[in-house]
């Protein structure tokens, strides 16, 4: 597991400076335990979503869940893309010419070879941790096994989750926590790689020289890497729940949990009067 970094003083959401939120013209955010509360998508966050974009923001859910769900997310929310199964793909939906865009790291055949071999570490791990199960999205995943810890099943200790890390692991697999899942993938691909890819092939926009002019927000281990990156992280305040185990801190928190921590930071963008952007 990773350690704390330390380059980062996780402050209250209300000293996020006004001249930085002046210049932010997308929102990029997990959905599990950031968007939802308790499981489920609040109107509140929904509205909140909508508000942002309404308002010209980029709106970018960056997610474990699986393809199925993400094509549904892409047509059907107000977003303007999404990144699934930790930054296997993203899809995009041009709403003028109804058509999507698909692009995944990996090819179709190494898709399929990579779900064989994560069969054979699915079994091994039901075998190794009672009281883990299957997801019950898998079916609508093309890239990664994610392994329920404590959606729909009694919440495991955290000592059964490591060692659902380590079985992953020592197939040579790489292994994410989630907020509700371990999910597990081979290849080299995370959430921050496929953002930058997204950002450059569909809004044109070069992630590294501009991350300053983007929010990300998030709650768990998995979103370690875009809390490393972004300037302008923040963590729901059931970030805390993972502090000792995050290998990277985001700068703020906010004061409420889940979707209504996502709908206080969207609050206090909306309510900064900004710099002129538009989405491209």
């Amino acid at each position: 597991m990773g350690t704390m970094a330390k380059s980062k003083t996780l402050q209250p959401l209300d000293q996020f400076p006004a001249d930085a939120r002046k210049a932010i013209r997308g929102v990029l955010t997990d959905i599990d335990d950031t968007l939802t509360t308790d499981g489920r998508l609040t109107a509140e966050a929904y509205s909140a979503m909508q508000a942002l974009q309404r308002a010209n923001f980029l709106v970018i859910p960056i997610t474990g869940r699986p393809a199925g769900w993400c094509d549904h997310i892409a047509r059907m929310w107000p977003v303007d893309a999404v990144v699934g199964e930790n930054g296997a793909f993203y899809f995009h939906y041009d709403r003028t010419a109804c058509r999507m865009t698909r692009r995944f790291d990996q090819s179709a055949e190494e898709r399929a070879e990579n779900r064989t071999r994560l069969a054979a570490i699915r079994d091994q791990i039901l075998s190794a941790v009672p009281g883990a199960a299957v997801a019950s999205d898998q079916p609508y995943r093309e890239t990664d096994l994610a392994i329920d810890f404590c959606e729909d099943v009694p919440a495991l200790p955290i000592d059964a989750v490591d060692r659902i890390v380590s079985v992953f692991e020592a197939a040579g697999a790489t292994a994410k926590i989630s907020s509700i899942h371990v999910n597990g993938w081979f290849g080299n691909f995370d959430k921050l790689t496929m953002a930058r890819r997204l950002m450059a092939e569909i809004f044109d926009t070069d992630l590294d020289r501009d991350q300053a002019q983007f929010v990300f927000t998030g709650d768990a281990p998995n979103d370690a890497p875009m809390f490393g990156f972004f300037d302008h992280a923040v963590g729901v305040a059931n970030v805390m729940d993972f502090r000792e185990r995050l290998a990277a801190e985001p700068a703020f928190i906010t004061g409420a949990r889940g979707g209504a921590g996502f709908a206080e930071l969207a609050t206090a963008l909306l309510e900064q009067p900004r710099n002129c952007h538009h989405r491209q």
